[in-house]
């Protein structure tokens, strides 16, 4: 099987939901109030974002540009993903199309849905990932090897 690969930016002026090509996917606009001390960027559930619940918010503060990290799915788990500082590449894969799309703006983020391959990369140094979750960390939910992620969604 071939895989389809896309690039996208989310800084690009003409975005849309219907560039994100990969399934179990999308973008998240959250509410920006531009201010010349510092942006507030809002991100409220049932408003903007599209999880039910948020039990889980993580960062991950990335200081070596060369880090790739991710490398997995999640069985049942919804997360959405921005680039809180700096930028990176996110690399989503759904089994049959794949998409690069570089996150360099905070105030939109990517939906990564169950049954999606993620990992991220190209960090500019000192990047900040920021993710909301639909559940608590859970090592079952987690598909970490490629091969096994590929017959799950295959069942």
């Amino acid at each position: 099987m071939s895989l389809e690969v896309d690039i996208l930016k989310l800084s690009d002026s003409d975005l849309t939901p219907e560039k994100i090509v990969v399934r179990h996917s999308g973008i998240v606009k959250a509410q920006q109030f531009p201010d010349p001390d510092g942006d507030l960027i809002i991100t409220e559930t049932g408003v903007n974002l599209p999880l039910v619940n948020v039990p889980r918010v993580y960062r991950r503060y990335v200081v070596n540009p060369y880090a790739n990290v991710g490398h997995h799915a999640h069985k049942s788990t919804e997360q959405v993903i921005f680039c809180a500082c700096g930028c990176f590449t996110l690399h989503l894969d759904d089994g049959q199309k794949k998409q690069d799309i570089l996150m360099d703006v905070p105030h939109i983020g990517v939906i990564l849905g169950a049954r999606l391959w993620h990992s991220m990369s190209n960090f500019n140094k000192n990047s900040m990932i920021l993710v909301h979750t639909s559940s608590l960390y859970n090592e079952d939910d987690y598909i970490r090897d490629y091969q096994e992620f590929l017959s799950f969604i295959s069942h």
